[in-house]
């Protein structure tokens, strides 16, 4: 299928920063917490200070579950760290306290698959019932090649993932997206961004459990940029 919606291993923002990037947060690199520090303040601490940082907080799957329907989320808009760790104590006190965490579900993945298949069936493409249920078949149809990328980005949120860094390109139905993912012993998340640079509104996903993590790597990346 032709690049039409996504495209996985794409250049972006850091590909103008560092010369390899997909090496630069490797264990076996040098200063590697350096250039942590300098991805998160591109990435996060700048949308941050600017005000257009939201923050999108994912769940639902476990036991390798990955139903779109069952997958759960939260965005908070976020200008502040005070911000993100009262959503971080949240969470925290949520699990302690044996509740269930805040969350709607099948808004991100469920509905918007369900509205692809109805258009591509009015297009008189038939679906049998894996292809509606198996995510990497989604691409036959207009639409579901975004609809899978981002699925196997919840995923390895959700379940991990080797690689310490990758980014994909997507185009939304809101426009086209870096997606830089970070799966390292000291977070793992992702970030969603305009491409190039561009300006508009930064997402930062991930897990509830990575909320500590990535709150601790965002407060250790602030100090060291003032």
């Amino acid at each position: 299928m032709p690049y039409t919606e996504a495209k996985e291993h794409a250049p972006g923002q850091l590909h103008g920063i560092f010369i390899d990037p997909y090496g630069a947060f490797d264990n076996t690199t040098t200063e590697r917490l350096l250039h942590l520090r300098v991805a998160m303040e591109v990435l996060i601490g700048r949308p941050l200070t600017e005000g257009t940082l939201i923050l999108r907080v994912i769940h639902g799957w476990e036991n390798g579950g990955c139903d779109a329907a069952e997958l759960r989320h939260s965005d908070y808009p976020i200008a502040s760290l005070e911000e993100l760790h009262d959503i971080e104590t949240r969470y925290r006190l949520a699990l302690e306290q044996l509740t269930p965490w805040p969350g709607t579900a099948g808004e991100l993945l469920a509905a918007p698959l369900a509205e692809a298949i109805r258009g591509a069936e009015a297009e008189g493409l038939s679906l049998d019932q894996e292809t509606r249920q198996t995510p990497s078949r989604w691409p036959a149809f207009r639409h579901g090649l975004w609809l899978y990328t981002l699925f196997k980005v919840y995923h390895r949120l959700a379940y991990g993932e080797d690689d310490p860094y990758r980014t994909s390109r997507v185009r939304l139905p809101e426009g086209e997206r870096e997606v830089h993912e970070f799966h390292l012993e000291e977070g793992e998340f992702a970030v969603m961004a305009p491409v190039d640079g561009a300006p508009g509104e930064h997402l930062l996903v991930l897990h509830p459990s990575q909320l500590a993590p990535v709150l601790t790597l965002l407060k250790d990346t602030l100090a060291a940029v003032k």
